[in-house]
């Protein structure tokens, strides 16, 4: 019957031998992978909990982790891959200084911004966000019932004041209209930031914009239903303050909180 199924004859007998019993050492493990699990609102996979279990003191790999994940019948919460692809070229206002160079050795080095909507109740709620990409943290942020240059203006001068108006930041973001419109790139001049833009149409140029966005949606939108702005407000104050920006482990700083 073993070699009929593909089954180590070792195996078969460890399984009578233990079955019925209880192995506390797995079940502690099990324990602490759903509160893992929660903590991170249902997002963490198998390679961020077992990170974070190592640190821990834990000796755990991907493997055993994902097969206790399977006995306890959690999931990662993941986005769907991206249908975008490449289809222009540089911008005419901006060059595309950042190059997909996500890594910086230094806070206030190079900020990314980009813009996503929300819905609540019977409108849409309009969110910029700028990030430090030293440390992934989002460094300012605005909300609108309107996606226009105010709103990014308004996320660019809390990320400026926040961080004690610094010099010689790079700020990279898309070809919208509320980043290239002269108002905007007057803020720019005034606080001497240097402007950087994605290729026209190519998301992968701004990827840790777009993998936060996703993050945000599958972690807080999908499982809320809004039934109005203030309500919206405040779970976005919640999840970047609070959650993404304190207690959220992220992969490139090797599954640490900020």
């Amino acid at each position: 019957m073993c070699e009929l199924f593909e089954v180590a004859r070792s195996s078969y007998h460890y399984r009578i031998k233990n079955k019925g019993k209880v192995n506390l050492d797995r079940e502690r493990l099990k324990k602490r992978i759903i509160e893992i699990h929660t903590e991170g609102r249902e997002a963490p996979g198998s390679r961020s909990i077992a990170g974070k279990l190592n640190q821990e003191g834990e000796n755990i790999g991907r493997t055993k982790t994902s097969n206790i994940m399977k006995e306890a019948d959690i999931k990662s919460k993941q986005p769907g891959k991206s249908k975008h692809k490449d289809t222009g070229g540089e911008s005419k206002i901006a060059p595309n200084l950042l190059k997909r160079e996500f890594n910086v050795s230094k806070e206030n080095q190079i900020w990314c911004g980009d813009v996503t909507y929300i819905w609540a109740g019977d409108q849409w709620l309009y969110l910029a966000v700028v990030m430090d990409l030293y440390k992934r943290k989002i460094v300012g942020w605005a909300c609108s019932d309107s996606p226009n240059t105010d709103l990014t203006c308004a996320a660019l001068r809390v990320a400026y004041e926040s961080r004690g108006k610094p010099k010689d930041v790079i700020f990279h973001s898309d070809q919208g209209c509320h980043y290239t419109s002269l108002q905007y790139r007057q803020n720019l001049w005034e606080y001497q930031i240097t402007q950087s833009m994605s290729r026209r149409g190519n998301c992968w140029d701004n990827a840790v914009m777009e993998s936060f966005y996703s993050r945000l949606k599958v972690e807080l939108i999908y499982a809320e239903q809004y039934r109005s702005i203030d309500e919206a407000r405040s779970g976005i104050f919640e999840y970047i303050e609070v959650f993404y920006n304190r207690l959220r482990r992220h992969s490139a700083l090797g599954y640490v909180s900020l």
